[in-house]
């Protein structure tokens, strides 16, 4: 790797446009001569951050060594001959750098690449534009808090209940039932009054439409209390409720807002809400801003806001466990051993851990909170995923960040409240943190899971599913083709052992056709084995798959052993907004019946 020294000149500057120019690299012309052809390793010696440079000929592209899936850094990729193609080390994905595309997965994202500008000596710098912070839009002066002013209530998981000042706010209320199908379960045990508390909201933030944070059981209690309370969601590609006229909850005052905006809630407070920026289309992160106190939360987003967000800010809470996706555990095959998939496990954590707490040093907040991973496999027929798909521990990413920086952090409880105000102005007020009364119960001891397997259940029966034509019917509507992937899907037990009498049956995706054997032609292959009684109910109402692969629904066998983020994406994220019509489907079929009949009488 070359290591080049960052040489005297302006690093930050304001184009014509308002953008910020941010000189990240600068080469002197033996510097530049020293490149060779295809791939180059570069190191800002002063910083510490890493870039790529790509040389063919006289053209140069460039980029950071930052993958933009998980922030992995890239290195060589040895089965690349053509001197086009990295690495990364999280997750194996790969970015060939002539093209700034990613190709493992393919088809899926794009690199930002950084702008070369050169000098009157014919060097060149490695310059990062940046549009201006929106959050720096009508700036207020910082009003110290007084105790009690502000306070932050955990409750569960990503849920959180904020008093600013006269006005209550809560984040992402799941608070009973399950998500993901019937995958996760809450870990802790919600206070007594948490639909009192939400019903008293002023407003609430749901930042996306995982269930683990747009909770329809949740909601279906708290709409019966108070169906007109303000809810407020991103304005993302897919919308955040797409599923609420069929889900039979009545919620009357859902504002979808645009953003980097500020929206104005009284004289002191205001909130904006910002995308993600690996998954725009979904997933969005919130600044709270109260007397000029800023409160930031991150929630799931992978990259949020691109990775540019504001430093120094009162209160930071963000992600920590892992462990909220089907892959490794519910794949096998190939190189999916236990022993591989333990020792995956196990790195990928301690990664995790090692990029939230390098963020948290970064944009130096005075309190950290680590939330929104607070789930369990609770289920007995999930015994497996609960003793093998490992989380990190909260207090251990706070010992690291404590180890590193004077960043307070906070390990919440089911009904604790920190007091903000206390906290800023004496980080050592034993009473800026309350914790629940001894005896408080913290962790869930059962999760009532009969009421919600049921809803399953009853999917399984549905009058559809006598009729074979359902696959045609429902693939046809999903809309996925022209794409090189066999599917063959199981329908299995919830032990995942293939039913007798289920479906077992193959999707070719290239021309969308439903073949007894797979074709000779060169494809890609994935097995997938789902209990077939939340597939019914995925199917039946038309929901996204992420019930099926993040709520480890399923077991899957790839070949060869490639993410296909084009298939995936589509089922998690693009399926169409209205679900199947069924009514339409049975009577067509019940009609084919008939005329059959018909038919054999005569």
């Amino acid at each position: 790797m070359l290591v080049v020294k960052l040489h005297f000149m302006p690093a930050v500057f304001t184009c014509n446009d308002g953008q910020t120019a941010h000189t990240l690299l600068q080469l002197a012309t033996s510097e530049e001569e020293s490149l060779k052809e295809g791939i180059n390793f570069l190191r800002n010696k002063d910083s510490g951050k890493n870039f790529i440079i790509y040389k063919n000929g006289e053209e140069l592209r460039a980029c950071k060594n930052l993958c933009k899936h998980q922030g992995g850094t890239f290195i060589k990729d040895i089965e690349d001959l053509g001197n086009r193609t990295v690495r990364c080390t999280k997750h194996n994905w790969k970015l060939d750098v002539s093209s700034m595309k990613y190709v493992n997965p393919p088809d899926s994202f794009c690199q930002e690449e950084l702008v070369i500008e050169r000098d009157e000596e014919n060097g060149f710098s490695l310059v990062e534009l940046s549009p201006p912070n929106p959050w720096d839009t009508d700036p207020r002066m910082v009003v110290c808090l007084e105790k009690g002013e502000v306070q932050v209530t955990y409750l569960t998981h990503a849920c959180m209940d904020l008093k600013l000042g006269n006005k209550r706010m809560v984040f992402d209320p799941w608070l009973i039932g399950p998500a993901f199908a019937r995958g996760w379960w809450l870990l802790h045990e919600p206070p007594c009054d948490w639909l009192e508390r939400l019903c008293q909201a002023d407003l609430i933030y749901i930042s996306h439409m995982h269930s683990d944070h747009l909770s329809y059981p949740t909601l279906r209690k708290l709409s019966e209390k108070r169906p007109d309370i303000p809810i407020y969601v991103g304005k993302t590609e897919r919308p955040v409720f797409w599923y609420l006229n069929k889900s039979g909850v009545k919620l009357t005052n859902i504002n979808v807002v645009p953003f980097g905006t500020w929206q104005e809630v009284d004289e002191n407070l205001r909130f904006m809400i910002l995308m993600d920026g690996v998954h725009p289309e979904m997933d969005t992160c919130i600044i709270v801003e109260y007397k000029g106190n800023k409160i930031l939360n991150t929630v799931d987003c992978t990259r949020p806001n691109g990775g540019k967000l504001p430093t120094n800010v009162a209160l930071m809470m963000s992600d920590f466990a892992g462990g909220a996706s089907g892959f490794p555990m519910t794949f096998s095959g190939g190189k999916f051993t236990e022993e591989w998939k333990s020792q995956f496990i196990k790195t990928e954590r301690k990664k995790l851990l090692n990029y939230k707490a390098q963020l948290v040093k970064d944009l130096n907040p005075r309190i950290y909170c680590p939330f929104a991973g607070y789930f369990v496999e609770a289920h007995p027929s999930d015994k497996y995923l609960k003793e093998t798909n490992l989380k990190n521990d909260p207090n251990e990413l706070n010992k690291l960040i404590g180890n590193s920086s004077d960043v307070l952090t906070w390990t919440p409880k089911p009904g604790a409240t920190l007091d903000l105000g206390s906290l800023l102005n004496d980080p050592t007020d034993q009473n800026g943190i309350i914790d629940p009364p001894p005896g408080t119960k913290i962790f869930k001891e059962s999760w009532d899971f009969d009421i919600y397997l049921s809803v399953f259940s009853s999917s399984f029966d549905d009058e559809i599913f006598r009729y074979p034509s359902w696959i045609k019917e429902y693939f046809t509507w999903a809309g996925f083709k022209g794409y090189n992937l066999v599917l063959r899907m199981i329908e299995t037990d919830e032990h995942f052992v293939p039913l007798p009498k289920g479906y077992n049956y193959l999707v070719d995706f290239m021309d969308l056709s439903f073949p007894t054997e797979r074709p000779e032609r060169e494809h890609s292959y994935e097995e997938i084995s789902s209990r077939a009684t939340v597939m019914r109910h995925v199917v039946k109402h038309g929901l996204l798959w992420d019930d099926l692969y993040i709520g480890f629904q399923t077991r899957i066998q790839r070949n060869p052993d490639i993410y296909h983020h084009q298939f995936w994406n589509h089922f998690q994220i693009k399926l169409p907004l209205t679900p199947p019509d069924w009514e339409v489907f049975l009577d067509q079929e019940k009609a084919n019946d008939a005329t059959l009949q018909n038919c054999n009488i005569m």
